[in-house]
């Protein structure tokens, strides 16, 4: 049986969550995985894993640093195993060619080109937000094509569960297949 490690990192704990649910579908398939912070795990090991999916968020227009560090140190790794990326951005919610910008910056950051990559949208927390940050994120959704909300009396969540459901189906599948495919070499 396959074992899955989802290295992740966040911000402002979407991608936390994106991670998670993640882990929840691939464990209900079946499957054994582990969601882990990369930040808070210091170097996470990918040893022991059969498959790996790394998530990243955007702010400022890039992915954690930290996330990239990952990805570079582990690029073998990624290469050789069943591996895949996603990426949680505001852009995803109506703005793809900017996701997938994110997303080419990214690889040709780290190098690694994942055969399989999912961009989903992310939230906005702003609540949670302090003053100065709640202003700036708004006047960057004015900006912003789609209909993002300036609403800041409330959070507004704009990841579609059901994408990153069939992202992480579509990737078990490819994860089956190559193991068939490796038993019977």
């Amino acid at each position: 049986m396959a074992k899955i490690l989802v290295a992740y990192g966040t911000t402002e704990g979407q991608t936390a969550k994106i991670a998670d649910y993640i882990v929840d579908v691939i464990r209900g398939r079946g499957t054994d995985a582990d969601a882990v912070n990369i930040k808070h795990s210091g170097d996470a090991a990918t040893a022991g894993y059969d498959a790996v999916i790394v998530g990243a968020s955007i702010h400022m227009g890039k992915h954690e640093n930290y996330v990239r560090d990952f990805v570079r140190q582990n690029r073998a790794t990624l290469e050789r195993l069943p591996s895949a990326l996603f990426s949680v951005s505001l852009a995803a919610h109506g703005d793809m060619a900017n996701a997938q910008a994110y997303v080419d910056n990214f690889q040709h950051e780290t190098g690694w080109h994942p055969a399989y990559v999912g961009m989903f949208a992310g939230a906005l927390l702003y609540t949670q937000y302090g003053f100065l940050k709640r202003y700036m994120m708004k006047r960057i959704v004015r900006d912003k094509p789609g209909d993002l909300s300036l609403d800041t009396s409330r959070d507004h969540v704009y990841t579609e569960w059901d994408s990153v459901k069939q992202f992480t189906e579509d990737f078990l599948e490819r994860v089956v297949q190559q193991d068939a495919a490796t038993s019977q070499s």
